[in-house]
C-alpha cells in the first residue's frame, strides 16, 4: 500500500476518498465500497490481518454491501416527491386549453398558459375550449370540456 503507512490507515483513507467521490458524483454505488474499506480499516486496528486477507475481506464486504442495498431498495423503493417532474404533458392533464389553430383531421394546436402545444383530438375551431386528457411525448391529447 502506501510506504510507511499502516495498512489500516490506507483502508480508512481509501474509504474516505470513496465516500467523498460519492458526494461529488452521486450514484448510490461508491458509498458501499467506501463502507467496505472503512470496515476493513477498522478491523485492521482490532485484528492482525494480512494484506491478501484484507483485500479478500474488502471484496466480500463490497459485494455483500451492493447486493444487500439492492435487495433493500427493491423492497423499499425511493418515491419521488414529484413523479411527473420531467413529464410536462402529463402535468397538464385535467387543465383547460384554448384551440389556437383549428384541430382538423385530429391534429391542431392549443394554448396552455403561455405555451402552444401540438394537440390531437376531435375536430374543433380556433377559440374552442378543450380539456387535456393525456399526452404522448410533446403532443397533448385533448377532448371536449366536460
Amino acid at each position: 500500500m502506501l510506504d510507511g503507512l499502516d495498512p489500516q490507515w490506507t483502508w480508512l483513507i481509501l474509504g474516505l476518498v470513496l465516500a467523498i467521490a460519492e458526494m461529488v458524483v452521486p450514484g448510490v454505488f461508491l458509498i458501499w465500497f467506501a463502507a467496505a474499506a472503512l470496515i476493513v480499516g477498522l478491523l485492521g486496528f482490532v485484528l492482525p490481518l494480512s494484506l491478501p486477507l484484507e483485500v479478500a475481506l474488502f471484496a466480500v464486504l463490497a459485494v455483500a454491501n451492493v447486493l444487500g442495498s439492492r435487495r433493500w431498495l427493491r423492497s423499499h423503493p425511493v418515491e419521488s416527491a414529484d413523479p411527473l417532474l420531467n413529464q410536462r404533458g402529463q402535468q397538464l392533464v385535467g387543465r383547460q386549453v384554448t384551440v389556437t389553430h383549428a384541430i382538423e383531421g385530429g391534429s391542431g394546436r392549443v394554448r396552455c398558459g403561455d405555451t402552444e402545444w401540438i394537440a390531437h383530438g376531435p375536430d374543433a375551431e380556433a377559440g374552442a375550449k378543450l380539456t387535456v386528457t393525456g399526452s404522448s411525448g410533446s403532443v397533448l391529447i385533448v377532448d371536449a370540456v366536460p
